[in-house]
């Protein structure tokens, strides 16, 4: 059954590459033996970097479920998934992902996501990105609200 998943997972990619949709990317995530989110990379064609194509497959996955974890769920990819899809896998909870090109075979055709890993292992103050903290007494009054509000919904 895996390999019928993510033979779903290239033909979308292919396809939808084709089409002119984006990049050569596609991803299904899949409960049980159903297909509950398709997702393809879609960066050019709605002008929107997270637009990636596991990213996409969450979101609709999440949206048909009802939920914001997919921890019984399974996510089938055609390429290994970049540090931003990775994050988003791991905060739904994705326990299982299979992916076919590998990070370095993206590289070859121009998607080196592989400085980006390099670049988020990095302390914050040797990264490219300048980032700085700001107002931080100001923005603890939201957390300290969040740690106290009784209804709120873990996750």
């Amino acid at each position: 059954m895996k390999l019928e998943f993510m033979r779903e997972a290239i033909r979308i990619s292919l396809e939808k590459m084709q089409s002119g949709a984006g990049g050569p990317f596609g991803a299904v995530v899949v409960r049980g033996n159903r297909v509950v989110g398709r997702g393809w990379n879609r960066v050019t064609s709605l002008n929107d970097p997270t637009a990636h194509a596991e990213i996409v497959a969450i979101r609709e996955a999440c949206r048909r479920l009802r939920t914001f974890k997919l921890d019984d769920c399974e996510l089938y990819t055609s390429c290994e998934p970049c540090p931003m899809c990775l994050s988003a896998i791991y905060w739904a909870r994705v326990p299982r992902v299979y992916y076919g090109n590998t990070r370095r075979d993206a590289a070859r055709i121009q998607f080196d996501d592989e400085w980006m890993y390099r670049e988020v292992a990095l302390p914050i103050r040797a990264r490219q990105l300048v980032m700085r903290p700001l107002l931080r007494a100001e923005a603890l009054t939201a957390f300290r609200a969040w740690r106290d509000k009784a209804d709120k919904i873990p996750y």
